[in-house]
């Protein structure tokens, strides 16, 4: 880990210790400077600058069929925009976790919604599978990445790029139900 990373990832464990006493809902304020991909952001705090990650979602890497898209989506939804962090969690990259907001927007379930992203099974709670009704309803009606023909599952492809070779799940048939049953196990 870099000097960066290590300082980021204390600042944001400082930072998510202070606003937890502050607050039942820890919410930090401040201005988008970057967007990295479809699921991850730099905001600039009074603080200094952390590294987000949207909580619950997952979006195509940039490197995949609509990753480019997902990543401008964003861009257009919160690139320069003051944001309301509903912080999550640390993830083991020293990134916050969190709910993303532009004024009452939920930025996380908008990309869902629209397309740009998945539910993130591996990591949804009680409180954000509703984003599975969002990505089913996106299915549906073929949105976002939903409008191609094929489409990769970004965990699945990310394992493939560490050991080829790796089956791919069709989601093509993907329900709601289907995608609730799976929350934590893939």
């Amino acid at each position: 880990m870099n000097a960066f990373a290590r300082f980021a990832s204390a600042l944001a464990g400082t930072l998510l210790a202070v606003v937890a006493l502050a607050d039942d809902d820890p919410v930090l304020v401040g201005r988008v400077t970057k967007v990295h991909d479809g699921d991850t952001i730099n905001v600039a705090l009074t603080s200094g600058p952390i590294r987000v990650r949207l909580d619950g979602i997952d979006a195509p890497e940039l490197k995949m069929t609509a990753g480019e898209a997902s990543r401008e989506e964003l861009s257009r939804l919160v690139s320069g925009k003051e944001v309301a962090l509903e912080v999550q969690t640390q993830d083991r990259y020293g990134r916050l976790v969190a709910v993303v907001f532009v004024g009452a927007m939920n930025v996380n379930a908008r990309m869902v919604e629209d397309g740009h992203a998945w539910a993130y099974r591996q990591y949804l709670r009680t409180e954000t599978r509703y984003l599975c009704e969002l990505e089913n309803d996106a299915r549906s009606r073929r949105r976002g990445l939903w409008s191609m023909d094929a489409w990769v599952y970004p965990p699945e492809w990310r394992k493939a790029q560490r050991a080829p070779g790796v089956a791919f799940t069709s989601f093509r048939q993907e329900t709601s139900k289907a995608c609730l049953a799976a929350v934590g196990t893939r």
